[in-house]
């Protein structure tokens, strides 16, 4: 997506001599403008037109080449004002439709009430005891102005005109054959197209009758259960903390999870053994949700307990979206017979497509197969070919480029705000994926700030939802799909919330 309609331009300001000019736009006069400082001030007018509502959601801003004529600036100043205002969210570049305010600035919050003596208020019912099925589903349609649910992929910036491009390309070729009923594996173009994608990117190196697509990590738990439990499974142990999501959906399929502890390595390999588990599930190279990095001894220590008649599901849901460290192999490759590997592109373009794909162990590759059969017979084909060109065509790794860039500096916002708002907070798992977690002195019980962060407008998910065993209060919070002004709002409120409950 573009930050302007007519495209990016460096953001110089002209010869100083020019004394400017002003524009019945807004009634900007470049007179108020300090020098050296014209697209500052042109971004700050325009954020403040939008706030105040001069500039309503809808309305579009001139183009770039009439304004900077009317102002006498050079172009680039009024797009670099531009792309500012389109990176933290407020407008969007539509190509013919021009530069449109998609969003105002969220409302100041309201200052804190007096502090009372009395004890806050328990939870309210979201929050309130041990979490069932639905409350993701409850979080979901709560209101809030900011969100920070972890897990959220920045659903702006999916490649719309990349993604129609491919598909137009798919239908000029698509043969009549491709509209019947398909292999139930998948669509063979994709499976090579993922093959490429894992090798690339992974360093897993399959064949493409190796691969098979499924819908989502979801679906792929589900094919697992039965497959599991006709080889005698009846335990996956899991991460402890670790996604609360994942141990409801195992233990709909009738499989108990006993914990394993996490720490600064990883999963303890002792403390799996002692589970007596003959599967793990695991998200070695980006923990959730302590974004922990599982490391070379942890690994062998992994490879040497599979080895012996374990098996390893590795979920490796964001393991692409890396900013501050290097990248690790996944197990998978390295252990081909007793990993099942699992991934998607619900964190890379959205969930919504309902697109991903497992590399199970020869041994289970057949019962996969035919539970994905007797499923749905196959994924829908049309959004798999045009997935497919994606890959193949280099799209999907320049998508991945501009996310890692936005998302960065999502990060880097909300670290800042934390050090201002939740000085004795501590954050973990910087350096890569889409959440932060963040811990803070145990006096406040991490349900109790969720549910006030709540009725400050702010939606997060707390840390001890994750946990089986007791640890440390603290709070998940996704950034990827926040602009960075937003960010700062939600922090300041988590950081309100935490000193009224103090």
């Amino acid at each position: 997506m573009g930050a302007v309609n007519e495209g990016e331009a460096a953001a110089h300001e002209g010869p100083a001599a020019d004394p400017g000019g002003d524009s019945d736009f807004l009634q900007l006069d470049l007179r108020d403008a300090p020098a050296g400082g014209k697209a500052d001030w042109l971004a700050r007018r325009l954020r403040q037109a939008v706030a105040d509502g001069r500039l309503a959601v809808g309305s579009r801003l001139p183009p770039t080449r009439v304004l900077a004529a009317e102002l006498r600036v050079s172009r680039g100043v009024v797009t670099e004002a531009y792309r500012r205002l389109a990176e933290e969210g407020h407008v969007q570049g539509r190509r013919r439709g021009g530069t449109v305010v998609v969003a105002a600035p969220a409302p100041p919050a309201r200052p804190p009430a007096a502090p009372s003596p009395a004890r806050p208020a328990a939870p309210g019912p979201l929050f309130a005891g041990t979490p069932d099925a639905a409350v993701f589903d409850a979080l979901r349609t709560a209101p809030a102005r900011v969100d920070f649910t972890p897990g959220r992929p920045d659903l702006a910036a999916f490649p719309r005109a990349a993604w129609l491009r491919a598909e137009r390309a798919v239908l000029a070729e698509l043969s009549a054959d491709h509209l019947g009923y398909g292999d139930p594996r998948g669509d063979a173009r994709l499976r090579r197209a993922v093959a490429g994608w894992l090798a690339r990117g992974r360093g897993i190196r399959v064949e493409p009758d190796e691969v098979l697509i499924v819908a989502g990590t979801a679906q792929a738990l589900t094919l697992l259960h039965p497959v599991l439990r006709a080889d005698g499974v009846d335990r996956v142990a899991v991460e402890d903390p670790g996604s609360l999501g994942t141990r409801q959906h195992l233990a709909s399929g009738g499989l108990a999870t006993p914990p394993v502890p996490v720490d600064d390595a990883g999963v303890r390999v002792d403390a799996l053994r002692a589970t007596g588990a003959r599967a793990v599930l695991l998200t070695p190279a980006h923990q959730f949700p302590t974004g922990v990095v599982t490391s070379g001894e942890r690994r062998r220590a992994l490879l040497a307990w599979a080895r012996e008649g374990g098996l390893i599901l590795e979920d490796d849901y964001d393991a692409e979206h890396r900013y501050d460290r290097p990248p690790v192999s996944a197990l998978r490759a390295l252990l081909a017979d007793r990993v099942c590997y699992l991934g998607s592109v619900s964190k890379l373009l959205a969930p919504a497509l309902r697109i991903g794909w497992m590399v199970p162990p020869p041994r289970h590759r057949e019962a996969l197969t035919e539970a994905k059969r007797f499923t749905d017979l196959g994924n829908a084909v049309l959004p798999q070919l045009v997935l497919a060109r994606l890959m193949e065509s280099g799209a999907l790794e320049r998508h991945l480029r501009l996310l890692r860039g936005r998302h960065r500096r999502r990060r880097d916002a909300m670290i800042a705000a934390l050090a201002a708002h939740l000085p004795g907070a501590v954050v973990h798992g910087a350096a890569a994926g889409l959440h932060l977690t963040v811990t803070y002195p145990p006096e406040i019980p991490d349900t109790e700030l969720a549910a006030a962060a709540l009725a400050r407008g702010v939606k997060c998910q707390p840390l001890s939802w994750h946990r089986q065993t007791a640890g440390r209060p603290g709070l998940v919070l996704g950034y990827a799909a926040t602009p960075p002004g937003v960010i700062a709002e939600g922090v300041a409120a988590l950081g309100e919330a935490l000193r009224d409950l103090a």
